[in-house]
């Protein structure tokens, strides 16, 4: 079976806080290390009370230092908002301290609404803001590390630590654009299938068709991040479900509250038009039972042509949470995969 990996988005449930969430970050990323699960990727959100994950660098270093095997990264690093040089620093500084566990995972949005945005990029110089510049930071943050050109006004600059290279860089997406350009660079790929509205198959398809070796990548590797709950049954798992479901509900109406409780998500009055828009949307949730589970996502996984699969789960009980992930990681083998290795 292929790996399994984490995205965290450092979720705030309505019983708890920001502060907790990431507490809770810290202590689901020790309990699937010891699991067996390949990585453990942290978001980058901006100004939402749903989840508390606004500067991913900080908590990677975290995790790092608090787990031993598990790969650590962002998921992503969204990089309109960042100066490309301190992207550098930053996950040299993450590299130099955790060698061959850290992951750099790139967005093209910007986590968040657009005046939060625009106060993200204040500080940049005239006329370089209002536009989709992504492709320049990314061509400037690839020679930060591989060499700026003879005559480049930044090509006497050194980005420290000097002598660490940057971890291996992922491009993050939910549509075919990403996977075109990660293909055409040579780098990794993650797909969003957890809340894109386009089928998974054609861009992780497209990114493998693309792909060229480079400095960055010798062979191709397709990340699929799915959203999904595991309970001992399929009925259970259902149950545990409906807290995401009615977020999403209400995210997809630009309602960004608190994950709900489970009791709130069961008794709220669900309109017939609501019910509707759950049943439209239930391919991007996967749940059931580990069985269930488990041919489910191996079938997307084929389908796909998926290197790797990483789960998110909005679960608010932190416990049950911890559970799901424990239930998926049996059924998959990850303990015996792990003791093989």
């Amino acid at each position: 079976m292929i790996p399994l990996s984490v995205l965290d988005l450092s979720f705030v449930g309505a019983d708890s806080t920001p502060a907790q969430a990431l507490h809770d970050t810290l202590a689901l990323a020790c309990h699937v290390d010891g699991l067996g699960y390949r990585r453990y990727w942290l978001a980058e959100h901006h100004a939402l009370p749903n989840v508390a994950s606004p500067a991913p660098e900080i908590m990677i270093g975290q995790i790092a230092a608090a787990t031993h095997a598990i790969r650590v990264g962002s998921g992503g690093i969204m990089l309109p908002n960042h100066a490309p040089l301190m992207v550098a620093e930053r996950f040299r500084v993450l590299e130099a301290l955790f060698p061959g566990r850290i992951d750099l995972g790139l967005g093209r949005a910007p986590g968040t609404d657009g005046l939060t945005a625009r106060a993200l990029r204040r500080r940049e110089a005239p006329g370089e803001s209002g536009g989709d510049d992504f492709l320049d930071r990314l061509q400037e943050l690839l020679f930060w590390d591989g060499g700026f050109p003879e005559g480049h006004p930044f090509a006497t600059i050194q980005a420290s630590p000097a002598g660490v290279p940057l971890p291996p860089i992922f491009l993050l997406g939910s549509s075919d654009y990403s996977a075109q350009l990660a293909g055409e660079i040579g780098c990794g790929f993650g797909f969003a299938q957890h809340f894109s509205g386009m089928p998974a198959e054609g861009p992780m398809r497209a990114y493998r068709r693309l792909f060229r070796p480079t400095r960055l990548g010798e062979r191709p590797h397709a990340i699929l991040a799915v959203a999904a709950i595991c309970a001992a049954t399929d009925a259970e798992a259902e149950r545990l479900a409906a807290s995401a479901r009615l977020s999403t509900l209400r995210r997809e109406r630009g309602e960004y509250r608190p994950l709900p409780s489970l009791a709130e998500a069961l008794e709220y009055p669900y309109s017939s038009a609501e019910r509707a828009q759950i049943e439209r949307g239930r391919d991007r949730l996967h749940v059931g039972s580990p069985e269930t589970l488990r041919a489910r996502l191996a079938e997307m996984a084929e389908h796909t042509q998926a290197d790797e699969l990483m789960i998110v789960s909005a679960i608010p009980d932190q416990g049950v949470r911890h559970e799901s992930y424990a239930l998926l990681a049996q059924a998959w083998g990850l303990g015996a995969a792990a003791r093989a290795a």
